[in-house]
């Protein structure tokens, strides 16, 4: 045996011990996940775009639209802890130049969802690479430019992280579990509007489903253009 190894029976305990320093509090974390949880469920501007366009593109546009969720979220949140979330907290320029781009964005999809030929996107043949990037693109856009979204990363996570614990590691194990979470639900309500196309083989059906996803597209935006900045 070891002459310098300390005692199995010490040394065990310690470790252990070490570890849970270092992993973050189950009671901080499970009431993370369940508030970011019914955060989620919420249907905000992302997940009307998700259910629009999987609706529209049916099952296929599932992955890109899911993609494109997950970078927005992921970008909104790098952003907002970088620094640029407490910065549009105070701003009121830098708000109001994301809520206008996000808004006329959102705006823009709805009137092109609006006036889009159901026919044309019940063929098989429009599944270009080019309409997944579409697809991907806008769900990231309309993810990450949400002004609301920067803002609420910088004011949310902060208040699950436990000031006697290592900072860095708790923002990293929160920020992980908000995108797993975010992308879930993403990919849940694009599965089941992609599920739902299927079954809309009508044209008038179709078109009636693209003016409803249209408006609240533009409802949406309408609504991102008269946010205003928490004080």
């Amino acid at each position: 045996m070891c002459a310098t190894c300390p005692p199995a029976r010490n040394y065990f305990p310690r470790r252990v011990a070490l570890i849970k320093e270092k992993m973050m509090n189950l009671e901080i974390w499970i009431p993370f996940a369940l508030a970011a949880t019914v955060i989620l469920i919420i249907p905000g501007p992302t997940i009307l775009l998700v259910i629009s366009q999987a609706v529209t593109h049916g099952r296929r546009s599932v992955v890109p639209l899911v993609i494109g969720v997950l970078l927005g979220d992921f970008t909104a949140m790098t952003l907002s802890l970088l620094g640029l979330g407490a910065i549009m907290a105070t701003s009121a320029a830098l708000f109001a130049i994301f809520k206008w781009i996000g808004a006329l964005y959102l705006i823009y999809l709805g009137i092109k969802l609006w006036i889009a030929n159901p026919k044309n996107n019940s063929t098989k043949d429009n599944t270009s690479y080019a309409s997944s990037q579409s697809l991907l693109r806008s769900s990231f856009i309309v993810t990450a430019l949400n002004p609301k979204s920067i803002a609420f990363f910088v004011a949310f996570l902060p208040q699950f992280v436990d000031p006697l614990q290592p900072a860095p590691i708790q923002l990293t194990i929160l920020g992980a579990t908000f995108l797993f979470l975010a992308t879930l639900n993403a990919a849940l309500y694009a599965i089941f509007a992609g599920q739902l196309s299927e079954h809309m083989r009508k044209g008038k059906i179709r078109k009636w489903f693209n003016r409803c996803g249209g408006s609240a597209l533009i409802g949406a935006g309408i609504f991102t253009a008269g946010m205003q900045r928490s004080a």
